[in-house]
This record gives C-alpha cells, structure tokens and sequence, in this order.
C-alpha cells in the first residue's frame, strides 16, 4: 500500500506540472454557507453572506451554491441585484423573456422591480455572488415544471473533464448527506479508500459514512485537476475539509486523489485517497 501511495503522490506531482496551465479554479470562493429552507425554492441551495449592507455601502453580499436542479420561485428585488456567475451553468429569465442559460464568467443585472427567476441546471452546480440592495425581496409563484426543463439538457456539451468535475462536487454532497444509497451506485464493486488512519474497501466506507462515525460534513473544493486516459479518469481536489471524527469536529485541508473508471457507460469512483497538504510537501521537497 505504501508503494501505491507513493505512486499515487508521483502520479499527481507530475500531472500538476504538465496541467498546470489547464488547472481548472472550481468550487466556493467563500465559505459554503448554511443549506436555506425549501421556502421559496426547489432542491438544495446554500447560502453565506459575505458583507452586510450599512450606512455607507448601500448594498449586502452572499454567495449562494445550487445543486443540480435547483431553482428559486419568481420574485422581485424593488432595488435590483448583480450576480456575477462563479462557477457551474444557469438558468436566468425575466417575465415575459426567453430563458437564458449562464455559465461561470457571466454577470447579470438583475433591474429594479422585474419578476425573474433564476436556477441550476438540472445536471449542473451553479455558484454566484450576489450584490443586492436592502430592500426585502418579493417572493411570488414557484416556477413549474414544464417551465424548467423546456430548456434542452446541455449535459451533452460538457466535456469528459466537466463532467467528472461535477459529478466529484455531487459525492462531496452525499457525502455531506450520508446518502449511502446515491453512494453505493457510484463506487466500483472493488473501490478502496486510502484515508490518513487506514485504508478499507466499498462494504467499509460506506458503513462508516452511514453510522456516521466519520462525517464529511462540508467539502470547500479551491482547485481541481483532470486527466483522462481511455476509459479512466484521474481527478485531484484541493479541499477544505470540515467533519467530525467519532465525535469531534476537525477541519484539514487535504489533496484528494480520485480514480474513475467507466462501466456500462457510467463512470465508478474506483478509488480514492486522501492526503493531507503538509505530506504532500514533504514529498515536494
């Protein structure tokens, strides 16, 4: 094992060279923020603010993260709000406007007083930062469903590298919801797990995660990079890692190797380890 972790440490410190100007910037520039109540939306969306409105600055901050197939109601900000697309696509529309689709890079100018509406797509996480006056926002009808999904799915135009971004993001989030059942489909039947206290199989890990006695509570991902060869995927994370260990919350920042493997036209996590950023410069050097 001690072989196959020290290959796994040369295979990334190598790729990270050769990547490095392809390196995609992925995940939450802030905190992720508390998962908001299913009031004014569909599906899971968080929230964290980041600067509150004063007397000086007229406007508050957050950032908000959606899951795939999120979407807020239709409402109105009456003093107008700018979203600026950090990460994954969108959905934005005006009353009365087509729908447009948004992607990492966009702003939006959401005016005063306009009902709109605004979402993940249905197999896409979406990340924004939003600077909106204080004025209560006006919360109307949820969006339907024919509404939604009359736009055509562009899982299509993601690439290979994209998707296994984006399906990493969705494993951190079961992760995060000890959604064993989600988890189970994803692993290959031979998958291993390399963590810093040992290293055990599918059956283990996921019985580790479904009693709870190592919790991955929240997952901030700050860098990540992708390598496919055929029908293998090699994925390394720079995370954040907040959990609780057998009772106590630890929070370590970590350099996560994943490996996939494609089966039956759907790609199996075959293999994952963690290790933490001090051990990876101690290699370094």
């Amino acid at each position: 094992m001690k072989n196959l972790k020290k290959a796994l440490y040369s295979t990334f410190l190598l790729s990270a060279v050769l990547s490095f100007q392809t390196v995609a910037q992925q995940g939450f520039i802030f905190p992720k923020g508390e998962k908001a109540a299913n009031v004014h939306h569909i599906g899971d969306v968080w929230l964290s603010l980041v600067s509150g409105a004063d007397s000086i600055f007229q406007y508050g901050i957050a950032e908000a993260t959606f899951a795939p197939g999120a979407r807020l109601n239709w409402h109105i900000h009456p003093g107008g709000q700018q979203l600026l697309i950090t990460d994954g696509v969108g959905y934005y529309q005006e009353r009365g406007k087509p729908m447009e689709t948004v992607h990492k890079g966009d702003v939006i100018k959401c005016q005063p007083g306009v009902e709109h509406w605004h979402a993940s797509t249905p197999d896409s996480w979406f990340t924004y930062i939003a600077l909106t006056a204080p004025q209560p926002t006006k919360w109307l009808e949820q969006v339907p469903d024919e509404v939604y999904f009359s736009r055509k799915s562009e899982s299509s135009t993601l690439t290979t590298e994209q998707e296994l971004i984006e399906l990493s993001k969705q494993k951190w989030q079961w992760m995060a919801d000890k959604n064993v059942d989600e988890l189970a489909k994803l692993f290959h039947d031979d998958s291993k797990f390399v963590h810093m206290s040992g290293t055990w199989n599918k059956a283990r890990e996921l019985e580790i995660i479904k009693t709870g006695s190592i919790w991955y509570k929240q997952a901030d991902v700050h860098d990540v990079a992708v390598e496919i060869s055929d029908d293998t995927g090699v994925l390394w994370n720079r995370i954040t890692l907040s959990s609780n260990v057998r009772g106590n919350d630890v929070t370590v920042e970590f350099t996560v190797t994943e490996v996939y493997k494609k089966q039956a036209d759907a790609w199996k996590l075959l293999a994952l380890t963690f290790s933490s950023v001090r051990d990876t410069h101690e290699i370094e050097h």
